[in-house]
């Protein structure tokens, strides 16, 4: 299975590709806003407003060997140790072996941007190179999801 933390995720439309073509079922979590699929093997699920709840609800049902799609460290972190494979939007994935410094840097600049208030986040846009960078890793993963079941 491959799920998908929705809420500002660039990425759905591939996952639905690459997961259609795998026959795996896949559930796109949002606390709304999102546009249902109406593939079969697509389950919107709308979680109730509120902190972490589509987290929540992700983390409380993956098992080894399923797919998760996130941006949040934290809930990657929950998913890595329930033996999920987990990719970030740009394809980079997220393991046992890396996941203990990625968890410690954004720590660090959580901390950075609460100590200079006009310190500016946001990252370049995504790019046609990020989304296929993203397709070839999301292949590889489910491929060894697939290996690991």
């Amino acid at each position: 299975m491959i799920y998908v933390d929705a809420d500002a995720c660039p990425v759905k439309a591939e996952v639905e590709r690459v997961g259609t073509r795998h026959k795996l079922r896949m559930f796109v979590v949002s606390n709304g806003g999102i546009r249902p699929s109406p593939n079969p093997l697509v389950e919107t699920v709308i979680v109730p407003d509120g902190p972490d709840v589509a987290d929540m609800w992700i983390a409380d049902r993956v098992t080894k060997g399923d797919v998760v799609i996130t941006g949040d460290i934290p809930l990657a972190d929950r998913c890595i140790a329930n033996g999920a494979l987990v990719l970030k939007h740009n394809g980079e994935a997220l393991t046992e072996k890396n996941i203990g410094n990625v968890l410690a840097t954004r720590d660090l600049m959580t901390d950075m941007r609460a100590a200079d208030p006009f310190r500016q986040g946001g990252g370049k846009p995504f790019s046609k190179a990020d989304r296929a960078r993203f397709l070839d890793a999301l292949e590889r993963v489910v491929r060894a999801a697939a290996r690991h079941v």
